[in-house]
């Protein structure tokens, strides 16, 4: 029988016998085969048997789903080929079930970690991911707020003068 053995650090030990036609991977107690790891998205991907194939389909997970470091949104996994989740990488087996102890979190990680390129670091490289010559983002110009606040002063002035004409014209 096919399973997925889990290969990361502080991880080792887990693993998870595909024996349904979908299995769902995550963060959550609610997919079959949890992972409690920041960089797991809550719902992260699907493993479906189709005969002896295994295809993993991606579900928009926050960090990726990896084959052999290859980001896939749906693809077939061979035997002894490495899937990676995030940081989380485990290899397809197959052959005699093995019993072993699964790892099961108390409580789910309720936010998803983000890896890789932060906001801050994008202004410290020369020219990142090539967004263009200055190889930065254009700041906002004021030229809204130029226009804006003199016609605010204008519209103003006319309202405050039409309550003086209206007050005068109603005491006459």
């Amino acid at each position: 029988m096919a399973k997925l053995v889990v290969l990361s650090e502080g991880l080792t030990g887990l693993m998870h016998e595909l024996k349904v036609d979908k299995t769902t991977v995550g963060r959550l107690e609610d997919n079959t085969f949890q992972i409690a790891e920041p960089s797991v998205s809550s719902h992260h991907c699907e493993v479906i048997q189709h005969g002896n194939d295994i295809v993993i389909k991606d579900l928009n997970s926050t960090n990726g789903t990896f084959i052999n470091g290859e980001k896939i949104a749906e693809a077939s996994l061979k035997p002894g080929q490495i899937l990676r989740l995030g940081k989380v990488e485990m290899r397809l087996e197959t052959g005699t079930a093995a019993t072993a102890a699964t790892v099961a979190a108390k409580k789910p990680l309720e936010k998803t970690m983000v890896i890789g390129i932060q906001a801050q670091d994008l202004d410290k490289a020369a020219n990142p991911a090539n967004l263009g010559p200055s190889g930065a983002f254009s700041r906002k110009t004021d030229k809204a707020n130029k226009i804006f606040i003199p016609v605010a002063i204008i519209l103003g002035v006319l309202i405050i003068a039409l309550i003086i004409l209206a007050y005068l014209h109603l005491r006459t």
